[in-house]
């Protein structure tokens, strides 16, 4: 594409944004499109490569041993008392729990539940990766102005539109996990040890619920923060494409 192409397919773009639309001139789609552009009713190709990057390297960050565990911002915890997400303060039951399972861990007689459940997370993202193509992949496009303005604009747009369903297809991924790290069974060990944690009603589907709750959101922290990064320092023709419609240099 030269310059002066580039030029006028990009001021016909941003005007198309301004319209909070996809609408674009057959000209503009035609440069755009020969980089899987912005033109169809389908995430352009630009954008769907800054999401896929972002997605990919999320999760192979994710998937590296200790990851989700070491990382306190994300970092998994038991769920407590009414399937609220898990933390040893608060009062009650809930904080007693909370409290009697991380002394626990620390002495090693729940033989690390915690650490077991952050570990089958990072399991989980590492198959992931498909999962999440494929919804990049099919997600289509109603919100560009708000993709093209924030910093993490895409990976915001995919959990809005797409986060449900794959929480859902996540879930077996994080069942099957749990399983394979032996937290389910460290589970079922601790309710017939512990009267407290046989009260506070900790099940497999609670515990796989939450699991899958707290994994997403760290999920999605770290996609944010890579798509911020991508779009600081774009790599290759389609990158180079996003770093000019997104205003760069």
């Amino acid at each position: 594409m030269h310059d002066t192409d580039f030029r006028m397919a990009r001021r016909a773009l941003l005007a198309a944004l301004g319209a909070g639309g996809l609408f674009l001139p057959v000209a503009a789609r035609a440069q755009f499109g020969g980089l899987g552009g912005l033109g169809g009713s389908a995430l352009g190709g630009g954008l769907t490569g800054l999401l896929g990057r972002a997605s990919d390297s999320a999760l192979d960050k994710l998937s590296q041993p200790g990851a989700f565990y070491n990382d306190q911002s994300i970092r998994i915890l038991l769920p407590l008392v009414g399937g609220g997400l898990g933390g040893s303060g608060g009062g009650g039951l809930g904080g007693l729990l909370g409290q009697a399972l991380d002394a626990g861990d620390k002495l090693g007689v729940t033989d690390g539940i915690t650490r077991r459940i952050n570990d089958a997370a990072g399991h989980a993202a590492k198959a992931a990766k498909p999962v999440f193509r494929t919804a990049i992949d099919k997600l289509t496009v109603s919100d560009v102005p708000g993709i093209v303005k924030e910093g993490d604009g895409a990976t915001q747009y995919l959990r809005r539109s797409a986060g449900d369903t794959l929480a859902v297809q996540v879930r077996p991924l994080i069942d099957s996990a749990l399983g394979d790290v032996g937290a389910y069974r460290q589970l079922d060990q601790l309710n017939r040890s512990s009267r407290l944690v046989a009260a506070a009603g900790l099940t497999h589907e609670k515990l796989g619920h939450s699991v899958t709750e707290q994994a997403m959101s760290g999920i999605f922290k770290y996609m944010g923060a890579e798509e911020r990064k991508f779009r600081a320092d774009p790599v290759g023709p389609a990158g180079s494409l996003l770093k000019g419609v997104l205003g760069g240099s």
